[in-house]
């Protein structure tokens, strides 16, 4: 890829004898969770060397120790990286001598429903304070499209150093998927977007000493609607199929057959399959950035993620609208019943609950007075609204001892099987045991 690189934003752009000198550091990561860190590790396995900045003063101890907090990596990679030179700090001293500098902190909605910016600004702010002639900052958070040049852009110029001319400004979402083993950092194509060439010329060169393949978009505007319309393309495709899911239960149609028989297409389709809600960061949060965008900028809904989200954010309560149809065709009354719930992570095989479907469920049944339970492997201790839900130990005892299970996660550690085999009632929200004396969603 043919790239332009002028003044002090060519890739080798640092004074000679810089990354000689005993305080050089090669990457600078501000924020140190479930992308920062994987992108941290990546760097020091190529011999870079890298520090961390994170605000949560546990994470630092615990990294520095030795001991991870992230699902996809292993107190074994800490230990890794430890002896490859990486270090955390609370401390933005840090930052001082970074040639790169990656931000990968939250954004979380806002009370307006857009991306509340409060951590990209205080961490630009930052670099913005130590900033130096020949370095890259690369925003890494998902955002609205124009956030870079909007508001990372002035922030850095504050300081006297030019984008574009004495400082290179990027603009790259992450794809971390967490639980993921087979596409990792390396091994999944890294979209980068720069403010000037020379800025995507400089990215470009980074990014490809960590990644297999980069992929330079137009702009730092085409970057972040790129991240936005994976996002959106998934979350309304799920709306989708989540309807259907209620439609179809009407009609007496088997949805779990005719995925399974369309998914036979060679081409044309991609199969989207039913759930008791979405969550994570992804999918529940970013469309709510571009309709943010579209609301504040041109001043109308975009109407297709406000019906996916109004389609998606009703699952749980349909979720539990079954449940009680099906003690009631028992002769029970959910109120009262021993309900258990089976995985209460947003995704299998991963400790992350966020904006995981299995808290308005439980929350619901709750409010209806059943008795809930819950068991995942990936998680000890569970509470509701600031309310603890008793875990148990023997899921098979369990479930026979309970008036209805619900399956809200399939984690691997299930066996699915002896679920269907052992339990009293079982309501699969996953569509992974198929047999007649088996609620399916």
């Amino acid at each position: 890829m043919q790239v332009e690189q002028t003044g002090p934003l060519g890739e080798e752009s640092e004074p000679l004898g810089e990354a000689e000198r005993p305080d050089h550091v090669d990457l600078a990561v501000i924020g140190l969770g479930y992308v920062g860190l994987p992108l941290a590790r990546e760097a020091a396995s190529v011999g870079l060397r890298v520090v961390g900045l994170d605000r949560d003063l546990r994470v630092v101890e615990a990294l520095n120790t030795g001991h991870s907090h992230v699902d996809d990596v292993s107190d074994e990679d800490v230990r890794r990286m430890r002896a490859a030179g990486f270090s955390a700090f609370t401390d933005e001293e840090c930052l001082a001598r970074a040639q790169n500098v990656v931000i990968c902190v939250p954004t979380p909605l806002g009370k307006d429903g857009g991306p509340d910016l409060a951590a990209v600004t205080s961490a630009v702010r930052t670099v913005a304070g130590r900033l130096r002639p020949g370095q890259l900052i690369v925003l890494e958070s998902t955002t609205y499209p124009g956030t870079t040049e909007e508001v990372v852009r002035p922030l850095l110029e504050e300081s006297g150093l030019r984008v574009g001319v004495d400082v290179a400004l990027a603009f790259s979402p992450e794809r971390i998927d967490p639980g993921n083993t087979a596409h990792g950092l390396r091994t999944t194509p890294k979209v980068v977007g720069g403010c000037t060439p020379s800025c995507a010329a400089r990215a470009v060169a980074f990014y490809g000493k960590l990644v297999d393949t980069v992929v330079q978009a137009k702009g730092t505007r085409e970057a972040e609607m790129a991240k936005l319309l994976e996002n959106t393309y998934r979350h309304v495709n799920i709306a989708l199929v989540n309807e259907l899911a209620v439609i179809s239960h009407e009609l007496h149609v088997d949805l779990w057959d005719a995925i399974r028989c369309a998914g036979t297409k060679p081409f044309g389709f991609q199969a989207f399959r039913p759930s008791p809600g979405v969550g994570g960061h992804c999918i529940p949060i970013d469309p709510n950035y571009l309709s943010y965008k579209v609301r504040s900028s041109l001043g109308y809904e975009f109407r297709f993620v406000e019906l996916a989200q109004e389609i998606n954010r009703r699952m749980p309560e349909y979720v539990v609208r079954r449940a009680q149809d099906l003690l009631n065709t028992a002769g029970r009354p959910l109120h009262g019943s021993r309900v258990l719930l089976l995985g209460v992570t947003y995704k299998p095989d991963v400790a992350d609950q966020r904006e995981s479907p299995a808290l308005p469920v439980a929350r619901l049944l709750r409010e209806r007075q059943a008795e809930v339970w819950f068991h995942d492997p990936h998680v000890r201790v569970w509470s509701v609204d600031g309310a603890s839900v008793p875990r148990v130990d023997d899921v098979m005892a369990a479930v026979r001892e309970h008036d209805l299970t619900i399956l809200l996660q399939d984690h691997s550690a299930y066996d699915l099987p002896a679920l269907g085999d052992t339990a009293r009632m079982l309501f699969d929200t996953r569509g992974r045991i198929f047999r007649p004396d088996v609620e399916v969603l």
